[in-house]
């Protein structure tokens, strides 16, 4: 069993992607059934949609999106992360008004935004009514913020947050003496987990086992197993690799691990930090 806490669908005739005129690796539509038929085929069973940066006008529709996804007979769609913007004031009016039966988490990318939107009173304050509303949030962070993601789980002790991309390493620069650090750092916070999702994309693309290893088991070493969930980041995984790939790879990554541990990180921890009926 696979849950799969970090899937992206595009469809560009539904919605605005603003950013996918930067990207043209991936500025194509990203459908549920191609996903799909490579996602039973290899063990995924449990699906959360993640946001994908739509604009600003178009969360609700994305949602809407994802609902009608769910509502399909034999659906692997679980629930949606929604994409937000806490550090808006009427983020409370917003969060008041989402349905609890799609939406299961909130995430606000923060490495397109100022360094200082995370550190205002209104968005640490809005990211704790999170917590009181039982949703968890996802830290989409690069490796040189992660000190703001500390500082955001200290201001927010009863919020669950959880890391996206175990922190974006620049695997690719052999970055790892500062990432490590700060990872180490982070995981300090109980209130944090992390999400192992998609980080053959930042290793410039020619990677092997070998070169994900040291990357995999720092996050292990520091987070245990109990505080770690998986996803495909799929589409941006392709980039490097393609899904079956980073799930094969996964699968060796973590086979050090007991089969408890394994299932926890597999599918158990993102049914318990989302609260997904097993």
């Amino acid at each position: 069993m696979i849950f799969d806490t970090h899937l992206h669908l595009v469809d560009r005739d539904r919605l605005s992607y603003p950013w996918l005129a930067e990207a043209p690796a991936l500025d194509r539509d990203w459908t549920y059934a191609e996903y799909e038929a490579t996602a039973r085929r290899i063990g995924i069973t449990d699906v959360l949609h993640m946001e994908v940066d739509v604009a600003q006008t178009d969360i609700d529709a994305e949602t809407a999106f994802i609902a009608e996804l769910m509502a399909r007979p034999g659906s692997l769609l679980r629930g949606a992360i929604s994409a937000a913007r806490p550090e808006n004031a009427d983020f409370a009016a917003w969060l008041e008004r989402i349905d609890p039966a799609v939406v299961k988490g909130v995430r606000r990318v923060l490495h397109v935004v100022p360094d200082d939107v995370s550190q205002t009173s209104v968005f640490r304050e809005n990211i704790r009514r999170l917590g009181q509303a039982g949703l968890p949030f996802d830290m989409c962070l690069l490796a040189r913020q992660l000190p703001l993601g500390a500082a955001l789980a200290d201001t927010a002790p009863d919020t669950e947050l959880v890391l996206d991309h175990c922190g974006v390493p620049d695997i690719a620069g052999g970055a790892f003496t500062e990432w490590a650090a700060a990872i180490s750092d982070l995981a300090r916070r109980p209130n944090v987990s992390l999400k192992l999702s998609g980080i053959t994309a930042y290793t410039g693309g020619n990677w092997t086992l070998k070169t994900l290893r040291p990357w995999v088991d720092h996050v292990l070493d520091s987070f245990g197993p109990d505080r770690m969930v998986w996803g495909s980041d799929s589409p941006v995984c392709t980039l490097q690799s393609n899904l079956a790939e980073w799930v094969c790879a996964s699968h060796d990554l973590l086979s050090g691990c007991t089969p408890d541990e394994r299932a926890a990180i597999f599918h158990k921890n993102a049914r318990r930090i989302w609260k997904i009926a097993g």
